[in-house]
């Protein structure tokens, strides 16, 4: 079964506390975000040994399984996009639905002993990403097609929420 899309705007994220994880974008320097993501990755391995990793919750919520489909493809997604930003004067970043690439994946029949060392290798190149800022590099911007424009470092910021929330939703929060 389908999940429905998420349609909100996430970037208010930048601005204010997200009462469903407690991610605190002022609490956040963009430097740690390189060591952050290395520090996830055993949290989604011991999310991903769970017994029920394959089982949604319930119908209208991802496994463990999919949302690591996900991250993993939220890294490979941010590597490219820090990229663009340190390469590029200003670069407009391509659409990415997240809903059709879960689709076109099959996000829900990848196991998640295939996914698992995928899902570590994204997250060693997001984190060389991150690392590889320079200092004076850290105000570069870059922009979606809807017009939001991030700085490297706000688009940190919102990068680790996306996959703090996540860390969440799959209960691997402790």
């Amino acid at each position: 079964m389908a999940i429905t899309p998420d349609s909100k705007d996430w970037t208010w994220v930048l601005s204010e506390p997200c009462p469903e994880c407690g991610f605190d974008p002022a609490r956040l320097d963009p430097r740690e975000v390189a060591g952050l993501v290395r520090q996830s990755v055993p949290r989604w391995q011991l999310a991903l040994e769970r017994g029920d990793a394959a089982e949604r919750p319930d119908e209208s919520t991802w496994s463990v399984v999919e949302y690591a489909c996900h991250v993993r493809d939220v890294f490979t997604l941010f590597s490219e996009r820090v990229a663009l930003m340190l390469t590029q004067d200003d670069p407009t970043f391509a659409n990415w639905d997240q809903d059709a690439t879960a689709m076109e994946q099959d996000y829900a029949a990848q196991h998640a002993a295939t996914v698992l060392p995928q899902l570590a290798a994204a997250a060693e190149l997001a984190a060389a990403s991150f690392e590889s800022v320079p200092d004076d590099a850290w105000d570069r911007t870059g922009r979606r097609s809807n017009g939001s424009v991030f700085t490297v470092a706000t688009l940190a910021q919102y990068f680790w929420h996306d996959l703090e929330h996540h860390l969440h939703d799959v209960r691997a929060d402790q």
